[in-house]
């Protein structure tokens, strides 16, 4: 096993803008963004109070923000009325009774609450009584604040802000004990996820977009709008919402890489903890994400200034520019490929586990896209495993009851006489299309390369073992009862999901194999064997890259190389569709490899993400 330094992967990767024209538009700090506004309370039009719309994501810290104002109007001697959106939220009992739909009584998956409104969640008289309340004569500055400030005050705000918040962020604050928004403190992290994943983000991040795209054509006619960073508490950096819209035009045009995150498990190993030199209280990590679209953010970079925000906003920005015509008919704004680590180098093995078909997770739980899955295994020890497919002779039915007595006897279940049991080997690919049960053993580090659903695991078997947390691991026998697929035998694996290498081009000594590509898979997957430099083009699609041997590659753009970036082992980069011809350079010591994955040619089948027409009639 190839040792790397700790120090050569890159946790916080920039992607520099070139240009300029930012450089003045972007502002940053505190004292940047009192001055912004007290600059226009001094010349308010019309005459009276500055009327200011702080909106944004839930568990931005909106009090650092209020709070400087505060001390800054006392110095100046001006009077500031500051009114919070929480005030006028409906109660918590009364959210979860109208929300119980797509809450559920479930611990870990609800009902995607696609016609669920940001207005529903405050109360019938929001409306009138934020008018009345902030109708405070003799005031200089009235400001609203809040997730939703835009909406409870239509027409009225000179000055407008949308204060962001990664999903990352979210999900620290979570880990303190802030619930889901709305529905109070909680203690329970993978009931929040839950509640945020089913209810919050599929309302809250669109309206995201909705402010985005209204503000930004108001502010073409004058009016004053900002977009906020705010991952940093004592670090806000912010730009006008015009000057948003145009970096993330020019971002879509070469290649980028998401700014990676990762999280400790219960089966988790140490490889990546070392590797990434992750926090040392931690016991393990499980995971790496990099990139699944809706949980990552990008690093955007202007000189000395670095911008962080969610990547779905380029998606929403620029869905063609980065998939290609013929991936956003079929997928929308939706990125459709995840790349993920999963680590159990002197961890434990993951659950025994099967993903839900496309039919059961549309009706069941109102998404567009099921989990298909592969795994790459990156690393690993002498005598690692993997399972795949049921043993020839062995049903969903029979697999089921064995677990069940296993649970009620607490004697542990012999998994390989179930399910089919594999010696791990470095470099190859195991495919997973949904109905298959499967897992990674322990000591292996395995590179996902996946549709970009994760959520929807339905754990059959956990060895008997509790979370982290103490509690049980939610097992999910009903739900992977009806989509265990009986014919992803041992017959099926060894005839096409454990695929031989073909080989497709050659270039002098440099090599391109086709690892992996089925009709119920939406990726394919290929392998670059790279000893110097390689050729080749988008083709108006994009590729995702991980280099999983050597320690660095170089990708140049043909028609623009100030764009050019360098990357180590284990990273990621997104080559979007756009980008056209490119040469990749060999940057290591010896041969290195790279795996690459886009949308399978032969997947035509349209998997589109519900998605509401944009709406600016809620804000006048």
């Amino acid at each position: 096993m190839e040792q790397h330094s700790h120090t050569s992967f890159n946790r916080y990767p920039i992607n520099r803008l070139k240009s300029t024209e930012f450089v003045n538009e972007l502002q940053s700090g505190i004292d940047a963004f009192t001055a912004h506004i007290l600059t226009g309370a001094d010349h308010p039009e019309p005459a009276g109070p500055l009327r200011v719309c702080l909106d944004g994501t839930h568990g931005a810290h909106f009090k650092s923000l209020t709070s400087a104002l505060e001390q800054v109007c006392i110095e100046q001697k001006k009077s500031l009325h500051i009114l919070h959106t929480a005030a006028y939220l409906k109660p918590e009992a009364q959210l979860r009774e109208e929300m119980a739909r797509y809450l559920t009584d479930n611990r870990a998956f609800g009902y995607t609450a696609q016609e669920v409104r940001p207005m529903n969640y405050f109360r019938e008289d929001a409306l009138a009584q934020v008018q009345q309340d902030l109708n405070a004569p003799g005031i200089d500055i009235c400001v609203l604040a809040g997730p939703g400030a835009a909406l409870l005050t239509p027409g009225w705000p000179q000055l407008s802000y949308y204060i962001d918040l990664s999903r990352e962020n979210q999900q620290l604050l979570h880990a303190q004990g802030m619930g889901s928004f709305g529905l109070g403190n909680t203690a329970d992290k993978v009931e929040t996820y839950k509640d945020c994943y089913f209810l919050q983000w599929p309302v809250w991040e669109p309206y995201r977009r909705d402010w985005l795209h209204h503000f930004g054509q108001l502010s073409a006619a004058g009016h004053q709008a900002c977009y906020m960073d705010l991952n940093r508490d004592e670090q806000p950096v912010f730009l006008p919402v015009t000057a948003l819209h145009r970096m993330l035009d020019q971002l879509a045009g070469q290649p980028f890489r998401v700014k990676p995150f990762f999280a400790p498990g219960i089966w988790g190993g140490q490889y990546l903890k070392e590797l990434c030199d992750l926090p040392k209280e931690w016991d393990n990590c499980a995971w790496g994400f990099e990139p699944i679209a809706p949980e990552n953010t990008l690093l955007i970079g202007v000189e000395e200034q670095v911008l962080e925000l969610p990547f779905p906003l380029l998606m929403e920005a620029a869905p063609s520019s980065i998939m290609g015509t013929r991936n956003a008919e079929l997928f929308g704004e939706y990125f459709p490929i995840r790349f993920d680590f999963l680590d159990t180098m002197d961890g434990g093995r993951l659950s025994v586990q099967v993903h839900p078909q496309q039919e059961y997770i549309e009706q069941v739980f109102n998404e567009h896209m099921t989990q298909q899955e592969s795994y790459y295994v990156m690393e690993h020890k002498p005598g690692s495993t993997v399972y795949l497919g049921l043993t020839t002779g062995t049903t969903k039915d029979i697999l089921l009851d064995a677990v069940e007595e296993a649970h009620a006897t607490s004697v542990p279940l012999d998994v390989p006489r179930y399910v089919n049991e594999y010696t791990a080997e470095k470099g190859a690919l195991y495919l997973i299309p949904p109905g298959t049960v499967h897992c990674s053993g322990q000591n292996n580090l395995v590179l996902e390369i996946s549709s970009t659903p994760w959520w929807f695991t339905f754990k059959i078997y956990d060895y008997l073992r509790r979370d982290a947390d103490g509690k049980p691991r939610p097992m999910n026998p009903g739900h992977a009862r009806q989509n265990i697929k009986d014919d992803m035998d041992t017959q099926a694996a060894e005839n096409g999901l454990i695929p031989k290498p073909v080989a497709v081009r050659r270039q002098g000594d440099n090599l391109e194999e086709l690892l992996g590509q089925r009709e119920d898979l939406l990726f394919q997957v290929k392998r670059l064997k790279l000893t110097d430099v390689w050729t080749d083009d988008t083709k108006g699609e994009f590729v995702m890259f991980n280099l999983v041997e050597g320690q660095r590659v170089r990708l140049i753009p043909l028609d623009n190389t100030s764009a050019a970036v360098e990357w180590g082992y284990a990273e990621a980069y997104i080559v979007p569709a756009s980008l056209g011809p490119y040469r990749l350079e060999n940057a290591s010591e010896g041969p290195c490899t790279l795996i690459a994955a886009r949308v399978s040619p032969e997947w035509n089948h349209p998997l589109l993400p519900f998605t509401r027409a944009l709406s600016g009639a809620q804000f006048q």
